[in-house]
């Protein structure tokens, strides 16, 4: 069966030498030393490891359970919810206003990478709540604040978004889910929603739902959405239950994975519900959830890359197969062990080099986050949402693909049940796809995040880059700095592409969408492998105890650098062949 250690000592190296959190100016940031930090780890770490991942198992083969009306989880998941709730660890960064702990969000992400890896399936039962938190933490009225909030920051109530319906997932304008409104102000809300993550279950008293809807006699199309609360119970008062709502599981889905998740259809007769924010702007509320939770899926992607990684690394150390061709590694034994061989190391050597480039990218998109928020930075606010796509679509697409390679190293045991990690390629296979598929991260990115604000961020984003290889070069960093700046450079020409051939025809840029995508999310790693190849160096210059962890830093950015980051040259080749190939058939000719 699979393991799961927390990788936290990599986790402090990003939080304390890439990053260096204590001495960045954002509230809150000046708490996290070194000693604060380990100990939220290490509580955290135990909780994933010791609690959740033994579960992971259980609740991929018992899956959820519809039984009259209610969702069963699967066994041992609320005992874990309970302590999870207990342990404050929902509320870790969320308000104190409203019984929160007011961590940064940087905080919350290290956590949230182990309890994803341990269990990804059941982190989404909190990790949904939490969006759902924050858009009513931002969009909500003071009376729904103090009504939905603080049960929600303790998990004791729960929270879902419902946006896809059987006709349209991506094209919401196209939705047939209406609210009425009524004389008390409420609105009686009918319709379906289906892929409902965390629809129903038995882990909490009261399932806070925020669903997409169109109140009749509004403007056509995206434009005439609302989003509106709909608690499973209706709330009284004074805070306590009433009766039931008029919202029901249709049923459960059957998936490919992340079965311990309840995904459910939803039905929704004439329930009551409570317009959040203005009339007919519901999509700029339900962003605020759904950008939130691009970067968690961002983060699921790579968590799962992370824990395959972890045991496919066991595995190629303990499996005996073949000779190393350069002569016996374990002469008393009647084999050498798989990771003496040159492409098995080259497996393992893709999996580590993205799994804390990934690592290091999510934390700085965390940090970003922190700064737009505490700090009311517009300019970081800009960069994070131009990176969005990027950390939702790159790290899903790149942390399927390595847990796959993960499984790979198994050979055949890799395919069978009892190993575990089809689990980890088939849970990863669902980041792909929720939240916004990455073929639309991708349109997203090119379509409207590049031109944003007449293109600030992503100058913004250069000027960074250039910044840093110019304070760099010349120096020790000369090997790390010269292919990130022509990864840049790579980048740029892309982007210039789509400037000059974009407006012509717009399929040019299109097409290329996906692989910019790509080619911005390898430079975004390479950036992250160069800043850690510096603070690794300046570790060993300051004569560090642990050598060998930060010369294995500097031998795995030099992997990345040489060997996954020249595939942006492959990228921009692609790009600038234009839409003519893509677009060339005619749709009857497939």
């Amino acid at each position: 069966m699979p393991s799961f250690t927390p990788q936290t000592k990599d986790m402090q190296f990003v939080l304390h030498e890439v990053l260096n959190a204590p001495a960045q100016d954002i509230p809150g940031y000046d708490e996290l030393d070194r000693d604060f930090t380990a100990a939220v780890l290490e509580e955290a770490g135990k909780l994933a490891s010791e609690v959740l991942q033994p579960l992971n198992a259980v609740g991929d083969t018992e899956g959820c359970v519809l039984e009259n009306g209610v969702v069963r989880t699967p066994k041992g998941f609320k005992d874990a919810f309970d302590m999870m709730r207990e342990g404050g660890w929902t509320a870790l960064d969320c308000d104190p206003d409203y019984g929160g702990q007011g961590l940064p969000y940087l905080v919350n992400t290290a956590v949230g990478e182990m309890m994803s890896a341990s269990n990804m399936a059941f982190n989404m039962y909190p990790g949904l709540t939490h969006g759902a938190y924050s858009a009513i933490h931002a969009h909500g009225s003071d009376a729904q604040k103090a009504t939905f909030l603080p049960k929600m920051v303790t998990c004791e109530w729960t929270g879902t978004m419902n946006l896809t319906e059987p006709h349209c997932g991506t094209d919401l304008g196209l939705m047939r889910t209406k609210a009425v409104p009524q004389e008390d102000g409420s609105y009686k809300v009918t319709g379906q929603k289906i892929f409902i993550s965390a629809g129903d279950h038995d882990m909490s008293e009261n399932v806070i739902h925020l669903v997409l809807a169109k109140i009749p006699g509004g403007p056509e199309g995206i434009k005439g959405v609302s989003l509106f609360i709909v608690p499973k119970f209706l709330v009284k008062e004074d805070g306590s239950l009433g009766e039931r709502n008029g919202v029901s599981v249709g049923k459960i889905e059957e998936k490919m994975g992340i079965h311990g998740n309840s995904t459910c259809v939803m039905n929704y007769d004439e329930a009551e519900g409570y317009l959040i924010g203005e009339m007919h702007k519901g999509m700029r509320a339900m962003f605020t959830m759904m950008n939130e939770a691009r970067i968690g899926v961002g983060l699921q992607g790579y968590a799962q890359a992370v824990v395959a990684y972890e045991n496919a690394l066991a595995y190629a150390q303990d499996r005996l197969q073949g000779r190393d061709i350069t002569g016996a590694k374990n002469p008393d034994g009647p084999a050498d062990p798989l990771i003496v061989h040159p492409d098995i190391r080259r497996n393992l050597m893709d999996q580590k080099s993205f799994v804390e480039g990934a690592r290091a990218f999510a934390f700085w998109g965390a940090n970003l986050i922190d700064r737009a928020h505490r700090n009311k930075d517009a300019d970081a606010d800009g960069l994070i949402s131009l990176m969005t796509p990027v950390i939702k679509g790159f790290l899903t697409d790149k942390g399927f693909e390595m847990a796959t390679n993960a499984q790979q190293v198994y050979g055949g045991h890799g395919y069978i049940e009892e190993w575990g990690m089809s689990q980890f390629a088939r849970d990863a296979r669902i980041a792909m796809i929720y939240e916004g598929a990455n073929g639309v991260q991708a349109l997203d990115l090119v379509g409207r995040k590049l031109s944003q604000d007449g293109g600030k961020h992503v100058m913004a984003f250069f000027d960074m880059i250039k910044a840093f290889c110019k304070e760099h070069d010349g120096d020790e960093m000369a090997a790390f700095i010269t292919p990130v700046k022509a990864a840049s450079k790579d980048l740029q020409a892309a982007g210039m592409y789509f400037m000059q051939n974009g407006m012509k025809n717009p399929n040019h840029a299109l097409a290329g969408s996906y692989d910019f995508m790509h080619l911005f999310g390898h430079v975004c790693l390479g950036y992250m492998w160069a800043r850690m190849a510096k603070a690794a160096q300046d570790a060993l210059a300051g004569g560090a105890s642990d050598v060998a962890f930060y010369e294995t830093k500097l031998a795995t950015a030099r992997y990345y650098l040489a060997r996954q980051l020249p595939m942006t040259a492959t990228h921009l080749a692609r790009i600038q062949s234009g839409a003519d190939t893509v677009m060339s058939l005619d749709a009857a000719n497939f």
